[in-house]
């Protein structure tokens, strides 16, 4: 038996004898502790020298790690200390692409490190004063971390840093003086954090710089910030607060310009072409949401390599369109908003790889041109005055687009395939324009199959259409085309209606003061050629009848209606009380009507009824996410009554949105991330795409609603600076479970009015009840004695108990993981303390790096 022992311990030390080699003190010896102890074993074959293992190189002799890549290893939690910090020898570290939460404290001694990259972890604090140590370094990327604080100033001793990127953290301030050190600096990227401004000499530091990324922070800054920049070739500052004239960026040999988002004003017709500025080099132009005026660029003949051009939502002067068609490379163009009159150019079809038109929302007339661009994928002319029928040429490439939008015009449209759904997304305010003997083929070419039953159902509809033809005769009927929209039923007497008016809903009783109900006009922002009165809003609303009472919200009760031509809208009657005088409210409620974004839910118009202001919306056919959330079964509706058997919309459609439960789309992370993060892009657009920044400050659940298309669109920004008279009334403050605590405790010193950060509290309130599917108040909320969901949610995740209250709903739907990181970002927008919330861009792209994978 003692034989056996003997050779057994001679056999374990034969095995272990490669282990046993790796001497304390000695580089193999770091490498193999540190892998160890951060659990990854699998990859590596340990009996073997470590200069073998992956991800493992070494210097000539076999004796050094100048080389460690351990990316995408699945490294979780703090790097222990006496492990990587003492391979002296180090010049290249690659951790990126795991799961770290901490560094070690001696890894700042690495003095030969000239790469290091630390992106996609989790690792949070400040930055360490510490990394001036690392004086040979020539690449640095510690993006997608949370790290916060200021960037310390000793940034200035990387003198040989040749790339630096930070972006998509939570650094604040102001980007420190010291950066002036790095004057080798080639790229920088300090995009999506929540930076401030910058050293005055800045542009004029980084004469080797090319690349430069500041977008989405809060910068304050100018236009002269960025001259002498010589070598610059890609420039994005897009999303801040930079103001000056545009023009004097135009400088080098850029090839990449974002300057969207921000508030530049001057004329770009008047970047002097004979200046040092080469148009042949740029292939990228974003110059959308600023304050540009006077003329569009008109020569741009010496910008042939241009592929992205947008000036869209600027104040340019009423002008024709632009010559484009010598733009033969462009891909993207987008002149949305830019006060264009006339007509759209044929020569538009000259740009063959053209693949996004956006011409919307300017003064554009008569007919659109026979456009044949076979690359298009996206194409928008809504909100325009254009007339005659859509060219067969465009209608033919139509259903192989991903998206158009054709609605607020005066078009005709033959569309005998289209689905109810398209129809009344895509083409609202469009006539029918189909002759009887219509190609039912038009937009499903299908092999030449079961002619005689086409034959057949085309014999059937000709006749069909022959009796409504012929019926509409004997009735009378005067009109010959039909509108994509619900027809309204006729409350309006040809007489003169009298007033004052006093209407009544559970809650109030409200009073429009008006003598003459046909005198008082409604202002329809985008059609300013209906003359609709106030009677109008009396027909539509079946004189405010309780049955189209929709809901009743703080500032009132809000009815659904139809007003002539079928436009449907939402009627929010705002009755509490405003100093405002008629034409403030006026020119606020107009203000509020440019306001358009994806996101946002579109006020239509107005209307002043004595002391009454009436906010026309938008109807919204999804209802709010409070209902689809709390109030209703998952899947039930938020309508009042069946209006479908007046709309081209047929019940038996399966493809039409009519219940949105239909697939449990509530009851999957999927949905609801979606919601959070159209949510989160509109109150960022609020906040940092508008000037004056605009505060919603209501922010809640009920005034997120859901489109036709299932896209969320945020309500009511603007609503509450019309009502209140001061940064003390309640009406500003928010809602029961969604006020922040600087509001509910007059000891702290934080501001006590409402700010971009008290938005972001109530967005963190949203997203608890997202993951949660429980009210702010009033719910079951388990060992918690507070009554309010975010007390309840933060003392778990403190606990790092936070998967406890995940709603069963979506359990099992996406991964525990990402929904708790989801959960992280709500105790962030949470904070106690306004300062620690991050702002609404930041949350932004938190979200989007959580953002669920196609399945």
């Amino acid at each position: 038996m003692g034989i056996g022992i003997l050779g057994s311990f001679l056999l374990l030390t034969v095995f272990f004898r490669p282990l046993l080699c790796q001497q304390p003190n000695t580089d193999g010896f770091f490498v193999s502790d540190f892998l160890q102890k951060m659990g990854v074993t699998k990859f590596h074959n340990f009996s073997a020298h470590f200069c073998s293992w992956q991800g493992v190189g070494c210097d000539s002799k076999d004796e050094n790690v100048v080389n460690l890549t351990a990316k995408s290893f699945g490294l979780s939690g703090v790097i222990p200390d006496n492990t990587i910090g003492k391979l002296t020898k180090l010049k290249y570290l690659d951790l990126s692409n795991n799961k770290l939460t901490g560094l070690p404290s001696d890894i700042w001694s690495l003095g030969s490190l000239k790469y290091l990259n630390l992106s996609h972890n989790h690792i949070s604090g400040d930055l360490s004063s510490n990394i001036g140590n690392f004086g040979v370094l020539e690449i640095m990327d510690f993006s997608v971390n949370n790290f916060s604080g200021k960037i310390p100033d000793a940034i200035s001793s990387l003198s040989s840093l040749h790339s630096l990127n930070l972006s998509k953290n939570l650094f604040d301030s102001e980007i420190p003086s010291g950066i002036s050190g790095c004057h080798s600096l080639e790229s920088l990227d300090l995009s999506e954090n929540r930076l401030t401004g910058f050293p005055n000499d800045f542009g004029s530091t980084f004469h080797k710089l090319k690349f430069l990324n500041l977008a989405e922070n809060e910068i304050l800054g100018k236009d002269s910030d960025f001259s002498r920049m010589d070598s610059i070739t890609h420039i994005n500052i897009s999303g801040n607060l930079f103001k000056g004239s545009v023009v004097g960026l135009f400088e080098g040999p850029l090839e990449v310009i974002d300057l969207s988002r921000n508030q530049f004003d001057g004329h770009i017709s008047q970047v002097n072409f004979s200046s040092r500025f080469d148009w042949s080099h740029l292939v990228y132009l974003d110059l959308s949401e600023n304050h540009l005026s006077g003329e569009i660029i008109k020569e741009l003949k010496n910008a042939r390599n241009l592929l992205y051009l947008n000036l869209a939502d600027n104040r340019f002067s009423h002008q024709e369109f632009p010559q484009t068609d010598i733009l033969s490379s462009l891909e993207y163009l987008n002149l949305s908003g830019t006060s264009l009159i006339g007509q759209i150019p044929q020569e538009l079809s000259s740009l063959s790889r053209l693949k996004i038109l956006d011409i919307s929302k300017n003064h554009l007339s008569k007919r659109i041109p026979p456009l044949s661009n076979r690359n298009l994928l996206v194409l928008d002319v809504s909100y325009n005055n254009l007339t005659g029928d859509i060219p067969l040429p465009l209608v033919e490439i139509l259903p192989r687009m991903e998206r158009f939008n054709f609605s607020y015009n005066n078009l005709t449209l033959c569309a005998t395939e289209f689905s109810s759904k398209t129809l009344l997304s895509a083409f609202i305010g469009s006539s029918n324009g189909c002759p009887i003997a219509a190609n039912p083929a038009l937009f499903h070419k299908k092999a030449p199959k079961h002619r005689g039953l086409k034959l057949a159902l085309a014999l059937t509809f000709s006749m069909v259409f022959l009796l409504l033809g012929l019926l509409f005769l004997a009735f009378g009927c005067r009109r010959k085309t039909t509108i994509w929209a619900v027809k309204q039923n006729s409350y309006k007497e040809e007489q003169t209606i009298s007033g004052p008016f006093s209407f009544q809903t559970d809650s109030t009783t409200w009073v429009a003061d008006v003598k003459q109900a046909n005198s008082v006009p409604v202002v329809i922002f985008e059609k300013p050629l209906l003359n609709f009165t106030f009677a109008d809003l009396l027909s539509a609303t079946s004189n405010f009848d309780r049955g189209t009472l929709l809901a009743e919200g703080r500032f009132g009760p809000v009815y659904r209606g139809f007003l002539p031509g079928g436009i449907h809208v939402a009627v929010k009657v705002l009755v509490h009380g405003s100093t405002m005088t008629d034409h403030e409210a006026a020119r606020e409620l107009e203000y509020l009507g440019r306001i358009k974004h994806p996101n946002l839910v579109p006020l239509t118009g107005y209307c002043l009824a004595g002391e009454q202001r009436i906010a026309i919306y938008d109807y919204m056919e999804n209802g709010n996410l409070q209902n689809l959330l709390h109030d209703l079964p998952l899947g039930v509706r938020t309508t009042t009554e069946d209006w479908s058997t007046d709309t081209w919309e047929e019940e038996e459609d399966n493809n039409s949105i009519q219940n949105v439960g239909s697939e449990g789309l509530l009851t999957t992370w999927r949905f609801r991330h979606k919601i959070a993060l159209g949510t989160a892009r509109a109150l960022a657009f609020l906040h940092h795409g508008c000037s004056p920044p605009i505060i919603h400050r209501d922010v809640k659940a009920s005034s997120v609603y859901l489109d036709m298309n299932l896209e969320p669109r945020l309500s009511d920004f603007g609503l509450a600076k019309i009502f209140g008279t001061g940064p003390e009334d309640e009406i500003t403050r928010g809602s029961p479970g969604y006020i922040p605590p600087e509001f509910l405790h007059p000891e702290s010193s934080s501001p006590k009015y409402p700010t971009p950060k008290s938005d972001v509290y109530g967005f963190g309130v949203i997203l608890f009840e997202l993951i949660t599917g429980k009210k702010p108040v009033e719910d079951d909320y388990p060992q918690h004695n507070d009554g309010n969901l975010v007390g309840w949610v933060r003392g778990l995740v403190r606990n790092n108990e936070g998967s406890i209250v995940i709603d069963p709903k979506i359990r099992g739907t996406a991964s525990q993981t990402q929904i708790l990181e989801a959960l992280k970002i709500g105790y962030l927008c949470t904070a106690e303390v306004p300062a620690k919330r991050p702002s609404m861009h930041q949350v932004v792209g938190l979200l989007k790096d959580i953002e669920p994978s196609q399945q």
